[in-house]
């Protein structure tokens, strides 16, 4: 009888931290631009000009969780959406996947928390509001279309780009500027989010859990929908793995084929 695989809990520890750090980050960035008693927000005019600095510094949130020991040792999706799809493409074990969403969503809740008690009133005032993902003044058809198009881009962009060998490393680089521009140009009609464990906190916080489902299904169909056209593309053996950014040494807990992959290519071209 086979041993079942052993339970991750490092990496499941990992994706918690990491998401709870880019939810504080998120705070941060909020308050500092947006809250009315902040310095900065006089200094910055006009809501367009905020968002671009908020989608800056959360790509470069984005991009150090990515790149940092953690994000390469647990993958850095920091979204159950992504490791639904992951699962969904076959490079994910179930047990894991549990474990992977769960500390996903422990992860926001602890950033929530944190944020809460750090900036006590702030976090709470109408200006953060807990950093609420809501729907723009478009309303909920043209919030649901805007989660679903960019969570379709990000998955769609994550699939091309991991999968090439000169490309793979650029991954994260390429996921942080979708997450600024998408904070700069998308966030008026949906507020942004692609994931549901982030929204899922602030939305209890906030208590505007009357539109969450926007946030649990439209990134998770439109992720969906970016893995099914890439296989039917390309085959689901074309995926070579589940991290955004692969480490060049070290055994992968995911199904990987990325140095068998990487081995074709070699032997290929010294033929």
């Amino acid at each position: 009888m086979q041993t079942p695989a052993p339970l991750r809990w490092a990496e499941y520890g990992m994706e918690a931290a990491l998401l709870c750090a880019f939810m504080l980050s998120a705070f941060a960035l909020t308050a500092s631009l947006q809250h009315h008693a902040s310095p900065l927000r006089h200094l910055v005019d006009g809501d367009a000009a905020r968002r671009a600095l908020t989608g800056i510094g959360m790509g470069l949130t984005a991009a150090a969780l990515i790149y940092s020991p953690w994000g390469r040792r647990s993958g850095a999706h920091l979204n159950p959406s992504i490791t639904l799809t992951f699962y969904r493409l076959g490079k994910i074990r179930s047990r894991d996947v549990a474990g992977y969403v769960a500390a996903q969503f422990a992860g926001a809740a602890a950033g929530v928390a944190v944020a809460s008690v750090i900036l006590r009133g702030i976090a709470a005032s109408p200006d953060v509001n807990y950093i609420a993902t809501v729907p723009g003044s478009r309303g909920i058809a043209a919030a649901f279309a805007g989660e679903a198009a960019i969570s379709f881009g990000m998955m769609a962009m994550v699939l091309v780009v991991s999968n090439t060998a000169r490309g793979a490393r650029f991954t994260g680089a390429f996921a942080a500027c979708l997450v600024a521009i998408y904070i700069a140009v998308e966030s008026p009609l949906s507020g942004m989010s692609m994931n549901p464990a982030r929204s899922l906190a602030p939305a209890f916080a906030s208590g505007t859990l009357g539109t969450i489902w926007i946030y649990v299904a439209a990134p998770l169909l439109g992720m969906l929908l970016a893995a099914e056209l890439y296989i039917r593309r390309y085959g689901v053996a074309a995926v070579r793995c589940a991290k955004l950014h692969h480490p060049e040494n070290g055994a992968c807990h995911f199904h990987c084929r990325r140095d068998a992959a990487e081995a074709t290519q070699i032997e290929g071209a010294t033929r």
